[in-house]
């Protein structure tokens, strides 16, 4: 699934220089469009089902951009189980849901400027307002992403990203 560029920011609805601080994938990568077609299928912005046996929820591998005042945010898709899954689409709108704990979930969205494979990552994901999508955190690991969600990357960093997805 290509990752794709957003523009919006969480902090407002302001105009921002540089590079965008976001990019993500529109489905996770199961996904095929001619399930759409399909009544046990369903992708939306947030929530996925696939087959009804697949289960996705679209949220933010959130990164500190050390030199900046905003994180870097990757928009991902995490497999569930269809018990977490169903708690999760049950309380989507309930402002209570704050409280839930972290579900455990596997990253299905390929990040092609890692050169390891960020599918099948381990993550928690973890419920936020209503309104804010999820915050996945990856299990502590080796792999770079896990590196810089958990010490941070730069500007110089946020550039690069942006030079190889949009082609700068």
């Amino acid at each position: 699934m290509p990752i794709e560029h957003f523009f919006d920011y969480s902090c407002c609805a302001d105009r921002h220089e540089g590079p965008p601080l976001s990019y993500g994938a529109p489905a996770p990568e199961g996904w095929k469009p001619r399930y759409a077609r399909r009544r046990d299928s369903e992708l939306t912005a947030d929530q996925c089902v696939i087959k009804d046996r697949e289960f996705y929820v679209h949220g933010l591998i959130e990164i500190p951009v050390l030199d900046g005042d905003e994180p870097f945010s990757w928009g991902v898709w995490v497999s569930l189980s269809e018990a977490n899954f169903a708690r999760m689409h049950d309380l989507w709108e309930d402002p209570a849901r704050e409280q839930e704990p972290p579900n455990f979930g596997w990253l299905t969205t390929e990040l092609p400027l890692y050169p390891q494979s960020t599918l099948l990552l381990k993550t928690h994901v973890h419920t936020r307002a209503v309104g804010r999508r999820p915050l996945i955190e990856l299990e502590p690991t080796d792999h770079p992403l896990a590196v810089e969600q958990g010490e941070g990357i730069t500007g110089e960093r946020v550039r690069e990203f942006a030079d190889r997805l949009l082609g700068g």
